[in-house]
């Protein structure tokens, strides 16, 4: 009996002083101020970062979409409940085709998709029909391409139109897309989860109702970048 107590004692104080941690922290705007991301430029001016907030035995990730204005970082909006690659985050540089990790780093923000004719956005849009599909055969010379499906011999692909939500909306996060590596990885979208206990292949999602404020939000004129599990701010 004394033993559980002292084990449960452990755990109560292990959770609160990482409850601590995380209040006493400084906020994720703060912290931009003070150290500038890796690669990440002065026009570069909205970013999506996508922060791994997991402690002890719970795991979450979230999405703060950053802006920056007169030189300083702020949030745009709310921090955003996110889910990522069913093995978690791949370290810079060791993601690797079908390894169903998502891949660390900063990376620009393509071209916005989805199923209706338009979305509201200011980003380059562009309708997935049934005959869309991704490469991600690394034999293929369309490695990590869009295609029409006619156009391919590919042993294997993404389709752009599922027969589910979840490429309803999104956006291409442009990783091994110039150059293209073959075997590191392709198809590494934003777009909509099936849950927020769900996982995905490699990509990072969110719910239909934070990926359709972010969509609002972007603007190519801000160059916008999404910054995956970066070093610790």
């Amino acid at each position: 009996m004394k033993i559980a107590f002292c084990l449960r004692f452990f755990l109560i104080l292990t959770v609160v002083l990482s409850l601590s941690a995380c209040l006493m922290r400084p906020s994720i705007p703060d912290r931009m101020q003070s150290t500038t991301p890796a690669g990440l430029s002065e026009n570069m001016s909205q970013v999506l970062l996508v922060a791994d907030e997991s402690f002890l035995f719970f795991t979450s990730q979230k999405v703060y979409a950053l802006e920056k204005y007169n030189r300083v970082w702020r949030q745009a909006m709310e921090p955003m409940d996110a889910v990522i690659g069913r093995n978690g985050f791949a370290p810079q540089g060791e993601k690797r085709e079908g390894d169903g990790r998502t891949p660390s780093g900063l990376y620009r923000m393509g071209t916005a998709f989805g199923y209706p004719e338009s979305v509201v956005t200011k980003m380059p849009y562009r309708q997935s029909l049934a005959d869309d599909v991704w490469i991600d055969d690394p034999a293929d010379p369309d490695y990590n391409r869009w295609v029409k499906q006619n156009q391919t011999k590919a042993a294997s692909y993404e389709t752009m139109k599922k027969d589910d939500d979840l490429y309803k909306y999104g956006l291409v996060i442009e990783y091994n897309t110039d150059p293209i590596v073959k075997h590191h990885g392709s198809a590494i979208f934003f777009h909509i989860w099936a849950g927020a206990r769900s996982t995905t292949a490699g990509c990072v999602a969110v719910s239909e109702k934070s990926i359709l404020k972010i969509l609002a939000w972007l603007n190519p004129a801000a160059n916008p970048v999404i910054l995956i599990n970066p070093d610790p701010l």
